[in-house]
């Protein structure tokens, strides 16, 4: 099983899994995070505290706590 937060700069992955919270999901939805969603690591924090990510042409900034709740897989 490989996490969001595993992923390197410029990795391009599909969603497999939300593993979050009723809330925190529907806010993940509402982003476009969803499975089957194709994401893009755009940058890295310093320790990956953030990560930032492209979903479609949206541009976001994850917590690490939130990242380590996707599961992703290469495409």
């Amino acid at each position: 099983m490989k996490r969001l937060l595993d992923c390197e700069k410029n990795e391009k992955v599909k969603v497999l899994k939300l593993n979050a919270a009723s809330e925190l999901k529907q806010r993940f939805i509402s982003f476009g995070i969803m499975k089957d969603a194709q994401l893009e690591v755009l940058a890295l924090a310093p320790r990956k505290k953030t990560i930032e990510i492209q979903v479609g042409k949206m541009k976001l900034a994850l917590r690490a706590e939130e990242a380590d709740l996707i599961e992703v897989e290469n495409i």
